[in-house]
């Protein structure tokens, strides 16, 4: 995507037209391929190279929504593929899946998604159509073919028949449908692949490898973006299912009022065409009663009706049960003879009292002799008021049930299609709008870098750089953290900037300090500041020539470098008489003159305790100050210390004191050429100095010259 990046660091995103335009174009195909195959009556359906194209090419969201519009179109002809619509938008999801992982970057590749999306939607299509129509196969079409041999060979049942069938069939359909939406994607500019991408950038666009880095984040627990992914599906599912329920709910009650209301109808016919006046007699006679035949082929005719009706009869009540007066025999189960007595059923036993006074009462549904029942009772009444018996009708709630689960298994399809959308639409707009704010934030104060100002600069400019512009509280914590960072740096330039100052007093306090320990031995002149150049530049060296590069670090050079000049601060405890003796020291002068480095050593110790810790700078200055007169081969002064025993800041001093001593004059002795003085360095390695020392100062002789001669001018 770096491609799009403007200059000035604008942004750039798609435009939602070219977006809108290939959902468009999905559609059309999918609308053109169902159109192709119902006109040339392929084995086909070919309904889904839209879905599959728009997905390669935008994305999820793109995909789906073209999957799932067109079955909504194709439904205002034929209302059933509005139910598949789901399957669709799920072709959508899965392919935009298999795209992200790259399968689509490769010819014949994208086949292998073949296999995934015949079991998948093949298999997601044959359990909804079991579900809307049960076992329904066109033996026309290679599907029903199939179903039908499988099921005819005996080794499957009518569902894994048809299940099988289905999928099989899907292979073929699904294998031609990629292949045409691969031919046409090969068919776009690859530079018009971006602009269908779907995006959404509320900041300045990153690259591939930008995203993978900002994506590498350690996480505690579980990502953001995981955590509204479950948020969003719960929160959607839990939405789907109480509608579903109150829709099924609803459904429900509408079928049982509807057969209540039939049978209330038949009840109602059927009072009408009992004689209430003859109850008695068609009790006693039976068919042999005056009119007993005729009333009962009106009570079968009135049952004939509607198929929907279970079982019609009438009945007497009286406190030992109920005593037949018509009972119409069924398929499966004959009636009872007039007078027989027919217990009253448990369910019965609150509306006795109400049936034995001639009441009417409320349809029931009992669960009990004769299976699970819709019953409505309606009394009939002589000319005097009083009830004879009381007309029936059943209704099985299986009939009444019976569509529920079709209806449950459409509002599922529609709910899941709309779930789909909902869901990655949702992530979309989060993904940009939030986690990759957030992502972006972190990992650029992540990766802020404070040691340097060049460094700091190039973070606060990397940081402003983001220009996120969500516009809400993630946009102003953006300004927030930005303006915390400019004010950190500016705090950190200050503090630099002071630091420095301290440093640069703390130097000259230093070098005073050895300036005027130095100016009473009236022999040395500028042997501070020669020495501090030497070593500067003998550890230069050192790591070019990578002699002991894990050791001289940046902090040690520094440290090394300034503390150079305490290397005699101990000579403040020698007297005046001792160090401006124009002749040769007697051995108990030199016990003394010797007694400076111990005496150095203590003087930084003691500032070390008044400091309050041994910082690098106070260690290194205890080091140069007790150790530059000891020996590599162990003959030297205070300690005796030997090799790397002795301290590697010492070994430095030590070559770059004792060059100094020979080329400088004293008032006991002429100075050395530059020469003689190497060549004296250079025999003293691995006796008196450390051979690696002594390699990297002749590896500066030039620029020892240079330094020597400079003095030498002033």
């Amino acid at each position: 995507m770096d491609d799009l990046r403007k200059p000035g660091g604008q942004r750039r995103r798609n435009k939602p037209l070219h977006v809108l335009l290939l959902v468009v174009c999905g559609v059309m195909l999918n609308l053109f391929g169902a159109h192709l195959v119902g006109s040339l009556g392929l084995p086909l359906y070919l309904d889904a190279v839209g879905t599959v194209f728009a997905a390669v090419l935008g994305g999820y969201l793109p995909g789906i929504l073209a999957g799932y519009i067109s079955n909504l179109i194709n439904g205002l002809t034929d209302s059933v593929n509005i139910y598949y619509g789901s399957v669709n938008a799920i072709i959508g999801m899965v392919t935009a899946y298999y795209t992200q992982k790259g399968y689509w970057e490769r010819p014949f590749r994208p086949l292998l998604t073949v296999p995934v999306l015949a079991l998948l939607c093949g298999g997601l299509g044959s359990v909804l159509t079991w579900c809307l129509f049960g076992f329904s196969v066109n033996p026309d079409n290679p599907s029903g073919k199939l179903t039908l041999f499988l099921i005819d060979s005996g080794g499957f049942s009518e569902f894994w028949g048809q299940l099988t069938g289905d999928v099989a069939a899907d292979f073929l359909d699904k294998a031609v449908t990629v292949l045409c939406a691969s031919g046409l994607y090969r068919l776009v500019p690859t530079s018009w692949h971006e602009r269908f991408r779907l995006s959404g950038w509320w900041q300045a666009m990153m690259s591939k490898e930008e995203m993978r880095t900002v994506e590498a984040q350690d996480l505690r627990s579980v990502s953001l973006r995981t955590k509204i992914l479950a948020l969003i599906s719960v929160t959607v599912i839990l939405v789907t299912a109480g509608f579903s329920a109150v829709f099924t709910l609803l459904y429900h009650n509408l079928m049982l009022d509807e057969h209540m209301i039939l049978a209330t109808g038949v009840t109602n016919l059927a009072v009408s065409a009992i004689d209430p006046e003859r109850v008695d007699d068609y009790i006693a006679l039976g068919e042999a009663a005056p009119g007993y035949l005729e009333t009962e082929r009106q009570l079968y005719a009135i049952r004939a009706s509607s198929l929907d009706i279970e079982y019609v009869y009438v009945y007497k009540i009286l406190p030992d049960g109920c005593h037949v007066v018509f009972d119409l025999d069924t398929e499966d189960l004959p009636g009872g003879e007039p007078g027989d007595l027919v217990p009253f059923d448990e369910s019965f036993a609150e509306y006795i009292p109400a049936l034995l006074a001639g009441e009417p009462i409320e349809p029931l549904v009992t669960d009990d002799t004769y299976g699970w029942l819709l019953t409505v009772y309606a009394p009939i009444y002589d000319s005097q008021g009083k009830c004879q018996c009381y007309a029936a009708a059943d209704i099985s709630m299986a009939r009444v049930t019976a569509g529920e689960a079709g209806f449950m298994a459409r509002v599922i399809s529609l709910s899941l299609g709309v779930f789909l959308v909902t869901l990655f639409f949702g992530l979309w707009f989060a993904e940009y709008n939030i986690v990759l704010p957030i992502n972006t934030m972190t990992a650029a104060a992540g990766a802020f870098a404070y040691d340097s100002e060049k460094a700091r600069a190039a973070s606060v400019q990397h940081f402003r750089s983001l220009d996120i512009r969500t516009g809400d509280e993630i946009e102003n914590l953006y300004k927030a953290v930005g303006k915390t960072m400019d004010d950190t740096v500016r705090y950190v330039e200050e503090l630099n900037t002071k630091s420095e100052t301290i440093t640069r007093m703390q130097n000259g306090l230093i070098m005073v300090l050895a300036d005027m320990v130095e100016s009473r031995d009236q022999c040395t002149g500028d042997h501070v500041q020669k020495t501090a150049t030497y070593v500067k530049v003998i550890m230069e060296h050192m790591r070019k020539l990578g002699i002991h590069a894990d050791e001289i670090t940046d902090k040690f050079f520094e440290d090394v470098v300034a503390s150079a000049p305490l290397h005699d601060v101990g000579k403040i405890h020698v007297s005046d008489a001792i160090l401006n003796k124009p002749g040769r020291l007697t051995d108990e002068e030199f016990a003394i003159m010797k007694t400076h480095t111990t005496a150095g050593r203590e003087i930084i110790d003691m500032t070390i305790k008044v400091v309050g810790g041994e910082s690098g700078y106070l260690g290194e200055a205890r080091h140069l100050s007790s150790c530059h007169h000891e020996r590599w081969d162990g003959k030297g002064y205070p300690d005796g210390l030997k090799g790397e025993d002795i301290p590697l800041s010492a070994r430095i001093m030590a070559v770059a004191d004792v060059f100094d001593a020979l080329i400088s004059r004293r008032v006991y002795k002429p100075p050395f050429s530059f020469e003689a003085a190497l060549d004296i360095i250079r025999e003293g390695a691995g006796t008196q100095f450390d051979p690696d020392v002594v390699r990297a100062f002749v590896d500066a002789q030039d620029e020892v010259r240079a330094i020597s001669e400079t003095f030498v001018e002033h």
